[in-house]
């Protein structure tokens, strides 16, 4: 008897262990009815700035709601207090990558264990698809032997200027506006009006307060652009365009392109350098991010004429300063209510 009631609380030990394990990992927001049912996207934040924390899980609840996906959100979380600190390089629950079907990354310069970095690598090099938001483009700074060719300024000379380059098609360059004085609209690029990604979007419903990054044109390999940056004189919606160089030409914002990693499978990549959280509070930025994982998983024939995106819960983004993020907030406080 008293070996079998130390079996059970041994079981519910483990059992309590586990829970608390995957509420510090992060936030699983399983999907409704929708085309997206029975695929696996993992949304990963960690960013200084832009509140990719604040972003990435109400880009999940949107797509798990409104479109059927599971969403998997992970966090950079203090080891100290299981919160959420933007300022570290710690995500754990990256294993969830194992049993992904989209990877959406939203980081910027990481420096992750190299036990945690080896999840990111094998999804990456697997062939399976991947979005990169904003500060993705220089997503790793990694000072591991193992994994260093993937950091933004890499010199190997087969994978130049790591991830952001070789993945997505560019790695930091600069910003083209002017950073936090001047806005950004979306503009179509020509020839790419009936791209499934662009599905539902005209000149103008794409909008951020975040500015326009510089990229060298072209984009190189298969890349190609679907939305150019017009740089606004400030920071409405209906401001003017800048008038000049900023705008002649302008600087894509958002584009396609084909990876084919160690598995030798070309992989889909979506690349948007618009998408902060006060972003998102424009209907057409989020629409993009949601018609660009339809594409990428490979369902662009499912992308509706006009995707719902409405927001999920009450969603109030910080505005992106360094050092801006909540204190406090665990994973299990952007649960699903």
């Amino acid at each position: 008897m008293l070996s079998s009631i130390r079996t059970f609380a041994v079981l519910i030990l483990s059992l309590w262990c586990l829970t608390s394990a995957a509420h510090a990992a992060g936030v699983v927001y399983e999907g409704s009815e929708g085309p997206g049912k029975g695929k696996h996207v993992v949304l990963v934040a960690g960013d200084e700035e832009y509140r990719s924390e604040e972003a990435l899980p109400q880009l999940g609840k949107i797509l798990a709601r409104h479109h059927g996906f599971k969403c998997t959100v992970l966090f950079p979380i203090d080891p100290k207090d299981s919160t959420i600190n933007p300022n570290i390089s710690n995500i754990p629950g990256l294993e969830a990558l194992e049993s992904a079907d989209l990877l959406v990354i939203f980081t910027r310069f990481r420096d992750l264990p190299d036990e945690q970095m080896k999840y990111l690598v094998d999804y990456i090099e697997s062939g399976r698809p991947i979005i990169g938001i904003r500060t993705a483009t220089h997503a790793f700074n990694t000072k591991s032997a193992t994994y260093g060719k993937y950091t933004w300024t890499s010199k190997d000379p087969a994978y130049e200027q790591g991830f952001g380059r070789q993945v997505l098609g560019e790695t930091w360059i600069s910003h083209h506006g002017k950073h936090g004085s001047q806005s950004t609209r979306g503009i179509v690029a020509k020839g790419q009006e009936s791209h499934p990604i662009l599905r539902g979007i005209k000149d103008g419903d794409i909008w951020g307060p975040s500015d326009v990054y510089g990229v060298r044109l072209p984009l190189p390999g298969d890349s190609q652009p679907l939305v150019l940056g017009q740089v606004l004189v400030g920071m409405k919606a209906d401001d003017k365009p800048v008038e000049g160089q900023q705008n002649d030409p302008m600087m894509p914002i958002a584009w396609t392109k084909t990876y084919t990693g160690a598995a030798g499978k070309p992989a889909r990549t979506f690349t948007s350098t618009i998408g902060a959280a006060n972003d998102l509070v424009t209907e057409g930025t989020r629409r993009l991010l949601v018609n660009a994982c339809y594409w990428a998983a490979g369902l662009e024939d499912k992308i509706p004429e006009k995707s719902s995106v409405e927001l999920v819960g009450d969603y109030q983004p910080s505005n992106f300063k360094f050092n801006g993020f909540k204190a406090g907030v665990k994973p299990e406080d952007h649960e699903l209510k």
